[in-house]
């Protein structure tokens, strides 16, 4: 039998689609007895270096986008809202998912980050609202904040998000599986055949 192949998930919180990624990545990896690897990039910084501007800030797209969404959403029978605050700024978090990488905790961050955003519909774009949010995940605000605010951190995502963007990656969610590249919350059936040949 081949070995399997790693799967790697590039997603940034900010991302909707990457939200529904996350919430099929669960129940592919219970099936196929495969755990994906996330890989958080910051999807703004993405955007600018492939000089892409995302569907969500184009009018006739955004619309477009909406009631994809909802319709995905209602396929995956998924709760799911689209955050009433959008776009979401997330260089914070998705520090922060860097942080929770080192300290061993990314998985919890990922789930409770995706759901105030896509289902709960926070502003987390206000510094007040985070600072309580983080609270309510029994971390220390002042101290999370300071360690995401390390310019080690800072330069980690840039790597990361640097990296994907040599690698052909344009924005999330993506997977990585070998040299191959599949973009979109709707690949997963690809990528799991992918990493079992």
């Amino acid at each position: 039998m081949s070995k399997i192949k790693k799967i790697d998930f590039y997603f940034d919180i900010s991302s909707p689609y990457s939200y529904l990624a996350h919430t099929q990545i669960r129940k592919f990896e219970k099936d196929k007895k495969i755990k994906v690897n996330y890989c958080p990039v910051f999807l703004a910084g993405l955007h600018r270096t492939a000089d892409i501007t995302p569907a969500g800030l184009h009018p006739q797209k955004a619309k477009h986008m909406i009631k994809d969404l909802k319709m995905c959403a209602d396929w995956y029978k998924i709760k799911y809202q689209f955050n009433r605050y959008f776009p979401v700024k997330t260089i914070h978090i998705m520090r922060g998912s860097v942080v929770a990488i080192k300290e061993g905790f990314l998985s919890q961050y990922v789930d409770k980050f995706f759901k105030a955003a896509w289902v709960d519909s926070l502003n987390l774009n206000d510094e007040k609202i985070f600072e309580k949010f983080l609270k309510n995940m029994d971390l220390n605000p002042e101290s999370f904040i300071q360690k995401l605010n390390d310019p080690k951190i800072k330069d980690d995502l840039k790597n990361r998000t640097d990296n994907a963007f040599k690698k052909g990656i344009f924005g999330c969610p993506t997977f990585v599986v070998g040299s191959k590249i599949y973009f979109g919350q709707d690949r997963l059936e690809f990528v799991f055949r992918e990493a079992l040949k």
